[in-house]
Protein backbone atom coordinates (compact mmCIF):
# COMPACT_ATOMS: atom_id res chain seq x y z
CA UNK A 1 0.00 0.00 0.00
CA UNK A 2 1.11 3.68 -0.69
CA UNK A 3 2.34 5.44 2.40
CA UNK A 4 1.76 9.55 1.94
CA UNK A 5 4.46 11.81 2.83
CA UNK A 6 2.55 13.93 5.48
CA UNK A 7 0.35 11.28 7.43
CA UNK A 8 3.99 9.63 7.58
CA UNK A 9 5.66 12.67 8.68
CA UNK A 10 2.28 13.09 11.36
CA UNK A 11 2.66 9.93 12.63
CA UNK A 12 6.66 11.08 13.70
CA UNK A 13 5.77 14.27 14.66
CA UNK A 14 7.99 15.80 12.41
CA UNK A 15 7.81 18.57 10.09
CA UNK A 16 7.85 18.22 6.09
CA UNK A 17 9.43 20.33 3.30
CA UNK A 18 7.89 20.48 -0.11
CA UNK A 19 5.51 18.69 -1.42
CA UNK A 20 4.15 16.61 1.56
CA UNK A 21 1.42 14.68 -0.94
CA UNK A 22 3.73 12.40 -2.49
CA UNK A 23 2.92 8.88 -1.99
CA UNK A 24 5.77 6.29 -1.39
CA UNK A 25 5.83 2.29 -1.72
CA UNK A 26 8.71 1.44 1.02
CA UNK A 27 11.87 2.86 2.83
CA UNK A 28 15.06 2.79 0.91
CA UNK A 29 19.04 3.41 1.43
CA UNK A 30 19.26 6.34 -0.19
CA UNK A 31 22.38 5.10 -3.06
CA UNK A 32 19.40 2.39 -3.96
CA UNK A 33 16.05 4.30 -3.55
CA UNK A 34 14.18 4.62 -6.74
CA UNK A 35 11.20 7.09 -8.08
CA UNK A 36 8.66 5.96 -5.44
CA UNK A 37 11.15 4.63 -2.34
CA UNK A 38 11.53 6.98 0.59
CA UNK A 39 14.79 7.10 0.96
CA UNK A 40 16.41 7.23 4.47
CA UNK A 41 19.19 9.98 4.35
CA UNK A 42 19.11 11.52 8.09
CA UNK A 43 22.25 13.11 8.07
CA UNK A 44 24.83 15.30 6.00
CA UNK A 45 27.05 12.63 5.01
CA UNK A 46 24.57 11.24 2.61
CA UNK A 47 23.75 14.10 0.60
CA UNK A 48 25.70 12.71 -2.23
CA UNK A 49 24.19 9.50 -2.21
CA UNK A 50 20.83 10.83 -2.41
CA UNK A 51 21.77 13.24 -5.60
CA UNK A 52 23.28 10.22 -7.90
CA UNK A 53 19.86 8.23 -6.41
CA UNK A 54 16.38 8.29 -8.52
CA UNK A 55 13.99 9.26 -4.87
CA UNK A 56 11.97 12.15 -5.06
CA UNK A 57 11.09 11.82 -1.39
CA UNK A 58 13.65 11.14 1.32
CA UNK A 59 13.94 11.82 5.80
CA UNK A 60 16.61 14.52 5.90
CA UNK A 61 18.71 15.90 8.28
CA UNK A 62 17.29 19.96 9.58
CA UNK A 63 18.38 22.58 7.24
CA UNK A 64 18.64 20.48 4.44
CA UNK A 65 18.07 21.90 1.25
CA UNK A 66 15.61 20.04 -1.34
CA UNK A 67 16.73 21.98 -4.72
CA UNK A 68 20.14 20.66 -4.03
CA UNK A 69 19.38 17.22 -3.32
CA UNK A 70 17.12 17.46 -6.18
CA UNK A 71 14.04 16.05 -4.06
CA UNK A 72 10.25 16.95 -4.48
CA UNK A 73 9.58 16.39 -0.92
CA UNK A 74 10.92 15.43 2.63
CA UNK A 75 10.14 14.98 6.33
CA UNK A 76 13.05 16.76 8.63
CA UNK A 77 14.50 14.85 11.27
CA UNK A 78 16.13 16.08 14.03
CA UNK A 79 17.11 12.66 15.35
CA UNK A 80 17.53 10.16 12.73
CA UNK A 81 17.09 6.99 14.31
CA UNK A 82 14.30 7.86 16.08
CA UNK A 83 12.69 8.71 12.91
CA UNK A 84 13.46 5.23 11.78
CA UNK A 85 12.11 3.71 14.85
CA UNK A 86 8.83 5.23 14.28
CA UNK A 87 8.86 4.49 10.01
CA UNK A 88 9.87 1.12 10.06
CA UNK A 89 6.82 0.40 12.55
CA UNK A 90 4.88 2.77 10.28
CA UNK A 91 5.54 0.62 7.29
CA UNK A 92 6.18 -2.80 8.61
CA UNK A 93 3.55 -5.47 6.97
CA UNK A 94 4.67 -8.18 9.32
CA UNK A 95 4.40 -11.05 6.71
CA UNK A 96 4.98 -13.73 9.09
CA UNK A 97 1.64 -13.04 10.27
CA UNK A 98 -0.05 -11.15 6.96
CA UNK A 99 -2.38 -13.99 6.18
CA UNK A 100 -3.44 -15.23 9.89
CA UNK A 101 -6.49 -15.24 10.84
CA UNK A 102 -8.35 -17.35 13.83
CA UNK A 103 -6.99 -20.51 15.63
CA UNK A 104 -5.45 -23.11 12.69
CA UNK A 105 -6.85 -26.88 12.61
CA UNK A 106 -3.52 -28.57 13.30
CA UNK A 107 -3.31 -26.49 16.66
CA UNK A 108 -3.23 -28.79 19.65
CA UNK A 109 -4.74 -26.89 22.33
CA UNK A 110 -5.51 -28.44 26.03
CA UNK A 111 -9.15 -27.58 26.70
CA UNK A 112 -7.96 -26.14 30.02
CA UNK A 113 -6.37 -23.53 28.25
CA UNK A 114 -8.03 -19.79 27.68
CA UNK A 115 -7.52 -18.31 24.13
CA UNK A 116 -7.92 -14.06 24.09
CA UNK A 117 -10.54 -12.83 21.79
CA UNK A 118 -8.45 -11.82 18.45
CA UNK A 119 -5.72 -14.13 19.00
CA UNK A 120 -3.82 -15.99 16.28
CA UNK A 121 -2.98 -19.36 16.93
CA UNK A 122 -1.30 -20.80 13.83
CA UNK A 123 0.25 -24.28 12.34
CA UNK A 124 1.26 -27.01 14.81
CA UNK A 125 1.90 -25.22 17.88
CA UNK A 126 1.45 -26.96 21.16
CA UNK A 127 -0.27 -24.69 24.33
CA UNK A 128 -0.38 -27.05 27.79
CA UNK A 129 -3.20 -26.95 30.61
CA UNK A 130 -4.26 -24.37 32.19
CA UNK A 131 -2.15 -21.83 30.39
CA UNK A 132 -3.67 -18.26 29.66
CA UNK A 133 -2.96 -16.39 26.10
CA UNK A 134 -4.08 -12.59 26.13
CA UNK A 135 -6.07 -10.95 23.63
CA UNK A 136 -5.13 -9.91 20.02
CA UNK A 137 -1.82 -12.54 20.65
CA UNK A 138 -0.03 -13.71 17.70
CA UNK A 139 1.53 -17.20 17.88
CA UNK A 140 3.38 -18.50 14.98
CA UNK A 141 3.50 -22.08 13.64
CA UNK A 142 5.46 -24.79 15.73
CA UNK A 143 5.57 -22.52 18.91
CA UNK A 144 5.48 -25.09 22.52
CA UNK A 145 3.61 -23.43 25.50
CA UNK A 146 3.62 -25.57 28.92
CA UNK A 147 1.20 -25.46 31.02
CA UNK A 148 -0.02 -22.72 33.30
CA UNK A 149 2.16 -20.55 31.55
CA UNK A 150 0.23 -16.59 31.69
CA UNK A 151 1.43 -14.81 28.17
CA UNK A 152 -0.24 -11.00 28.24
CA UNK A 153 -2.24 -9.38 25.57
CA UNK A 154 -0.45 -8.44 22.03
CA UNK A 155 2.05 -10.84 22.37
CA UNK A 156 3.99 -12.04 19.58
CA UNK A 157 5.77 -15.59 19.53
CA UNK A 158 7.40 -16.03 15.99
CA UNK A 159 8.22 -19.89 15.01
CA UNK A 160 9.80 -22.11 17.38
CA UNK A 161 9.82 -20.28 20.41
CA UNK A 162 9.40 -22.86 23.45
CA UNK A 163 7.79 -21.45 26.77
CA UNK A 164 8.03 -23.77 29.78
CA UNK A 165 5.98 -24.37 32.64
CA UNK A 166 5.05 -21.63 35.00
CA UNK A 167 6.63 -18.57 33.12
CA UNK A 168 4.45 -15.54 33.46
CA UNK A 169 4.83 -12.94 30.97
CA UNK A 170 3.34 -9.51 30.28
CA UNK A 171 1.64 -7.33 27.53
CA UNK A 172 3.13 -6.35 24.21
CA UNK A 173 5.59 -9.53 24.62
CA UNK A 174 8.15 -10.33 21.61
CA UNK A 175 9.95 -13.41 21.47
CA UNK A 176 11.82 -13.93 17.77
CA UNK A 177 12.40 -17.43 16.63
CA UNK A 178 13.97 -19.95 18.30
CA UNK A 179 13.37 -18.39 22.17
CA UNK A 180 13.81 -20.70 24.86
CA UNK A 181 12.67 -19.49 28.64
CA UNK A 182 11.90 -21.09 31.45
CA UNK A 183 14.23 -24.39 30.52
CA UNK A 184 15.92 -25.76 33.33
CA UNK A 185 18.63 -23.91 35.35
CA UNK A 186 22.89 -24.78 34.72
CA UNK A 187 22.63 -25.99 38.60
CA UNK A 188 24.47 -28.91 39.75
CA UNK A 189 26.02 -30.07 43.01
CA UNK A 190 28.55 -33.11 44.48
CA UNK A 191 28.58 -34.73 47.44
CA UNK A 192 32.14 -33.42 48.60
CA UNK A 193 33.63 -30.04 47.32
CA UNK A 194 33.03 -30.31 43.90
CA UNK A 195 36.85 -29.31 41.97
CA UNK A 196 35.35 -25.58 41.87
CA UNK A 197 35.73 -25.03 45.03
CA UNK A 198 38.73 -26.99 45.50
CA UNK A 199 40.65 -25.42 42.94
CA UNK A 200 39.85 -21.80 44.61
CA UNK A 201 41.50 -22.90 48.65
CA UNK A 202 44.34 -25.15 46.62
CA UNK A 203 47.91 -24.05 47.29
CA UNK A 204 49.47 -22.34 44.08
CA UNK A 205 51.33 -24.47 41.65
CA UNK A 206 49.63 -27.40 43.67
CA UNK A 207 47.43 -30.09 41.35
CA UNK A 208 44.45 -31.45 42.56
CA UNK A 209 44.26 -34.70 43.75
CA UNK A 210 41.35 -36.92 41.98
CA UNK A 211 37.88 -37.25 44.07
CA UNK A 212 34.45 -38.38 43.24
CA UNK A 213 33.02 -36.44 40.49
CA UNK A 214 29.26 -36.94 39.81
CA UNK A 215 27.18 -34.32 39.07
CA UNK A 216 23.48 -34.06 41.25
CA UNK A 217 21.30 -32.47 39.13
CA UNK A 218 19.43 -29.11 41.47
CA UNK A 219 15.81 -28.72 39.06
CA UNK A 220 14.02 -25.47 38.81
CA UNK A 221 10.97 -24.93 40.11
CA UNK A 222 10.98 -21.26 40.19
CA UNK A 223 9.66 -19.92 36.34
CA UNK A 224 9.79 -16.86 34.79
CA UNK A 225 8.12 -13.83 35.35
CA UNK A 226 8.64 -11.27 32.23
CA UNK A 227 7.25 -7.62 32.40
CA UNK A 228 5.73 -5.34 29.69
CA UNK A 229 7.47 -4.50 26.61
CA UNK A 230 10.04 -7.07 26.20
CA UNK A 231 11.78 -8.13 23.31
CA UNK A 232 14.04 -10.94 23.18
CA UNK A 233 15.98 -12.28 20.17
CA UNK A 234 16.33 -15.32 17.94
CA UNK A 235 17.56 -18.59 20.07
CA UNK A 236 18.39 -16.39 23.36
CA UNK A 237 17.27 -18.54 26.61
CA UNK A 238 16.14 -17.49 30.06
CA UNK A 239 16.36 -19.90 32.66
CA UNK A 240 13.87 -20.87 34.81
CA UNK A 241 14.68 -19.88 38.53
CA UNK A 242 15.29 -22.68 41.31
CA UNK A 243 12.90 -21.81 43.42
CA UNK A 244 11.84 -18.58 43.08
CA UNK A 245 11.69 -17.20 39.66
CA UNK A 246 14.02 -15.60 37.16
CA UNK A 247 12.81 -11.52 36.84
CA UNK A 248 12.60 -9.70 33.57
CA UNK A 249 11.52 -6.12 34.25
CA UNK A 250 9.43 -4.25 31.97
CA UNK A 251 11.14 -2.67 29.10
CA UNK A 252 14.17 -5.24 29.13
CA UNK A 253 15.59 -5.34 25.23
CA UNK A 254 17.57 -8.72 24.63
CA UNK A 255 19.55 -9.39 21.52
CA UNK A 256 19.85 -12.47 19.38
CA UNK A 257 21.88 -15.69 20.96
CA UNK A 258 21.74 -14.39 24.83
CA UNK A 259 21.87 -16.46 27.89
CA UNK A 260 19.89 -15.12 30.87
CA UNK A 261 20.38 -17.78 33.62
CA UNK A 262 18.57 -18.92 36.81
CA UNK A 263 17.55 -16.31 39.49
CA UNK A 264 18.71 -13.34 37.57
CA UNK A 265 17.03 -10.44 37.73
CA UNK A 266 17.23 -7.81 35.26
CA UNK A 267 15.85 -4.40 36.38
CA UNK A 268 13.48 -1.47 33.67
CA UNK A 269 14.94 -0.94 30.27
CA UNK A 270 18.16 -3.31 30.45
CA UNK A 271 19.36 -3.72 27.03
CA UNK A 272 21.53 -6.63 26.36
CA UNK A 273 23.31 -7.22 22.84
CA UNK A 274 24.64 -10.18 20.94
CA UNK A 275 26.45 -13.26 22.85
CA UNK A 276 25.87 -11.39 26.38
CA UNK A 277 25.90 -13.86 29.14
CA UNK A 278 24.46 -13.35 32.69
CA UNK A 279 25.19 -15.65 35.21
CA UNK A 280 23.15 -17.02 37.78
CA UNK A 281 21.77 -15.29 40.96
CA UNK A 282 22.98 -12.19 39.56
CA UNK A 283 21.22 -9.03 39.50
CA UNK A 284 21.44 -6.12 36.93
CA UNK A 285 19.56 -2.68 37.74
CA UNK A 286 17.67 0.07 35.66
CA UNK A 287 19.14 0.62 32.26
CA UNK A 288 22.23 -1.51 32.53
CA UNK A 289 23.42 -2.03 29.05
CA UNK A 290 25.70 -5.30 27.96
CA UNK A 291 27.90 -5.05 25.13
CA UNK A 292 28.02 -7.80 22.54
CA UNK A 293 29.91 -11.22 23.86
CA UNK A 294 29.99 -9.61 27.64
CA UNK A 295 29.71 -11.32 30.59
CA UNK A 296 28.37 -11.22 34.06
CA UNK A 297 29.59 -13.73 36.49
CA UNK A 298 27.57 -15.04 39.31
CA UNK A 299 26.00 -13.77 42.39
CA UNK A 300 27.27 -10.04 41.43
CA UNK A 301 25.43 -6.81 41.42
CA UNK A 302 25.59 -4.66 38.86
CA UNK A 303 23.90 -0.65 39.73
CA UNK A 304 21.77 1.13 37.46
CA UNK A 305 23.01 2.66 34.74
CA UNK A 306 26.52 0.14 33.99
CA UNK A 307 27.43 -0.01 30.68
CA UNK A 308 29.19 -3.21 29.36
CA UNK A 309 31.45 -2.73 26.52
CA UNK A 310 31.51 -5.54 23.85
CA UNK A 311 33.36 -8.64 25.10
CA UNK A 312 33.91 -7.06 28.97
CA UNK A 313 34.03 -9.73 31.52
CA UNK A 314 32.74 -8.96 35.16
CA UNK A 315 34.08 -10.52 38.26
CA UNK A 316 32.68 -7.92 40.94
CA UNK A 317 30.23 -5.77 41.80
CA UNK A 318 29.87 -2.60 39.91
CA UNK A 319 28.25 0.48 41.13
CA UNK A 320 25.57 3.27 39.57
CA UNK A 321 26.34 4.87 36.29
CA UNK A 322 29.92 3.34 35.56
CA UNK A 323 31.46 2.21 32.32
CA UNK A 324 33.50 -0.58 32.18
CA UNK A 325 35.77 -2.63 29.64
CA UNK A 326 37.85 -5.18 29.48
CA UNK A 327 38.90 -8.29 31.36
CA UNK A 328 38.29 -8.37 34.21
CA UNK A 329 35.88 -5.67 33.82
CA UNK A 330 37.59 -2.36 34.92
CA UNK A 331 36.24 1.27 34.91
CA UNK A 332 36.87 2.03 30.77
CA UNK A 333 39.90 5.17 32.12
CA UNK A 334 41.41 2.62 33.79
CA UNK A 335 41.01 0.05 31.58
CA UNK A 336 42.65 1.95 28.37
CA UNK A 337 45.06 3.29 30.88
CA UNK A 338 46.32 0.28 31.32
CA UNK A 339 46.52 -0.81 27.79
CA UNK A 340 48.50 1.72 26.94
CA UNK A 341 50.77 1.34 29.38
CA UNK A 342 51.22 -2.68 28.29
CA UNK A 343 51.87 -1.01 24.94
CA UNK A 344 54.61 1.31 26.69
CA UNK A 345 56.26 -1.58 27.59
CA UNK A 346 56.88 -3.53 24.73
CA UNK A 347 58.05 -0.40 22.75
CA UNK A 348 61.03 -0.54 25.61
Amino acid sequence: MPYILKELAASLGAETLGDASLEVQRLAEPLEAGADDLALAVAPKFAEQLKASRARAAVVWAGADLADLGLEGAIVAPRGRLAMAGLTRAMDDDPAFAHATGIHPSAVIDPSATIGLGAQIGPFVVIGAGTRIGAGARVAPHVSICAEVVIGDDATLHAGVKIGPRVRIGDRFIAQPGVVIGGDGFSFTTEGPSNVERAIRQRRGAPLEPTVGTWHRIHSLGGVEIGDDVEVGANSTIDAGTIRATRVSNGVKIDNLVQVGHNVVLGPDCLLCAQAAVAGSSVLGARVILGGKAGVGDNLTLGRDVVAGGGAVILADVPDGIFVSGHPALPTHEHRAAQKALRRLTRQ
